[in-house]
């Protein structure tokens, strides 16, 4: 067959690709060699910034489909039958580390998905937990830069951790799941995931509920001790993104079964705790988890940096018949990671193929970085005019509904709101056997261990009080451990 000429970026075919245009054998390189210029130039801007949070990545595509009847909870087109099957996109994530960072370093383990749907791409981004750090976005930058290097020394620090941790018992829950091999997930193939968020759903009678999602592995759960990770931290910092393309390459293709819980706007306002407050889980006896279909990803991405990198998610992306909460922190990353891709991949990433919607596209967005006009030409940009057929589609309208109060103002996050406690103290005695119990309890002392500085004591109490809060065993064994004498006072302050 014939071959291709080698061409440079504007298809001019050249020949001397390995050797710079030179005077003499010995001599200077010339300016004038352009292949040489634009070869550098685009190798030194081949690097786009990485994410701030999720930077180490897996990403895969798929195939979703619907395999029980949600109609009375939906008017989304997706869910409007029994068998309707879309493609998909799916990005696992480590969320604290850089991007060459370990797979399985002790972490919130990120879990992406993207719907390419006719009524548009749905975004369902969320962790391997159900629950989070903090129930409010203005928090977010102080949290996350807890998690990364410190200032001076650029490293990590459990000092700055366990101080914002203890200073926010709203953090306990998350941090129990962390602290346990739950943290440590085996690779991406064998852990849950979860929206996290409250979302809402809105069928073809107006009528509203309020709704999480839960993403079940069919491999089985499976984790590494912390002695496991560290271990192949060590041996094989890419674990993660080897093991899932090589069981999509062997033809093991990951599943996970979708479900959803369902609580009424009835419910809501008599539920034991703020239903829209990520800190918290809706408990299953409950609020029972519904069947919806199955995700089954089969197919590794030809290039990873154009499909898993350049990817980009958004809570924001929803499609007609799913939507938002007055969740905090999902109404703070409505703006956030729409905003971030724009910094990140420029602001047509939307236009790039792992993000783009397979169907219609239509809209007045023009220019910028990278615009690709081939779709709209030379149609208006601006609307109304007179010369396309684009028209606002009344079935599409946004719910309307009343709010509970017209009082703006700052309202403490925790007011009346400030139980940290039954949730994970069931976490412990309930969720976890006894070899769970212990491992969190060791992998809890081994990382405060590294809490040092003239904080330190405080600090570590501080925390103390948290854990016992929870469950006094929680606290009287992890204080054993740091070989801290338990007074009365402390046990006051857990009460």
């Amino acid at each position: 067959m014939d071959n291709k000429k080698l061409t440079t970026g504007s298809g001019a075919p050249y020949y001397e690709h390995q050797d710079s245009q030179t005077v003499g054998a010995r001599g200077p390189v010339l300016l004038q060699d352009f292949i040489l210029q634009e070869n550098l130039a685009h190798f030194v801007r081949e690097r786009i910034p990485e994410r701030i949070v999720h930077a180490k990545g897996s990403g895969a595509y798929g195939k979703f489909t619907v395999t029980h009847d949600i109609t009375k909870y939906t008017k989304a087109k997706l869910f409007s039958q029994v068998g309707n099957s879309c493609k998909m996109f799916a990005r696992f994530s480590t969320v604290g580390g850089e991007k060459g960072s370990a797979d399985t370093a002790r972490d919130p383990r990120g879990f992406a998905l993207k719907f390419y749907t006719e009524d548009g791409n749905w975004d369902l981004v969320g962790n391997n937990t159900p629950v989070f750090f903090i129930k409010d976005a203005k928090k977010f930058p102080d949290f996350i830069h807890t998690q990364k290097r410190v200032p001076k020394t650029n490293l990590k620090s459990p000092t700055m951790m366990w101080d914002f941790w203890s200073l926010n018992p709203e953090s306990l829950h998350q941090v129990l799941i962390l602290m346990s091999d739950r943290g440590t997930p085996y690779g991406f193939r064998h852990m849950h995931g979860f929206g996290s968020h409250t979302f809402s759903m809105i069928n073809e009678n107006n009528e509203r509920v309020w709704v999480k999602f839960h993403f079940k592995t069919k491999q089985g759960i499976k984790n590494f001790t912390n002695d496991e990770a560290t271990k192949m931290a060590g041996e094989n910092p890419d674990f993660a993104q080897e093991d899932l393309c090589k069981a999509i390459d062997n033809g093991d293709f990951p599943k996970w079964t979708m479900y959803m819980q369902v609580m009424t706007e009835e419910q809501a306002k008599e539920f034991r705790w703020n239903p829209f407050d990520i800190t918290k889980v809706w408990f299953q006896g409950d609020f029972p988890l519904i069947e919806v279909g199955e995700m089954e990803l089969n197919e590794v991405p030809v290039n990873y940096f154009a499909h898993v990198e350049q990817s980009t998610f958004s809570p924001s992306n929803l499609i007609n018949g799913i939507s938002f909460s007055p969740d905090k922190m999902l109404q703070g990353r409505l703006f956030s990671y729409p905003d971030a891709h724009r910094y990140r991949v420029g602001v047509n990433a939307h236009q790039l193929e792992v993000n783009r919607c397979p169907f219609a596209v239509n809209n007045y967005q023009r220019d910028g970085f990278m615009a690709d006009s081939s779709h709209y030409q030379d149609k208006p940009n601006y609307y109304p005019n007179s010369f396309d057929d684009i028209r606002p589609d009344s079935s599409y309208k946004n719910f309307e509904y009343e709010l509970d109060s017209n009082h703006v103002a700052n309202f403490n996050r925790n007011e009346n709101d400030d139980d940290h406690y039954t949730q994970p103290g069931l976490l412990y005695t309930k969720a976890m056997n006894q070899q769970d119990r212990e491992n969190l309890v060791k992998n809890i002392i081994d990382h405060m261990r590294g809490i040092d500085g003239p904080k330190r004591d405080e600090i570590i109490n501080r925390q103390l009080c948290h854990f016992f809060r929870a469950n006094i065993e929680l606290g009287m064994k992890v204080a054993s451990g740091l070989s801290v004498n338990i007074d009365a006072n402390m046990m006051n302050h857990s009460k």
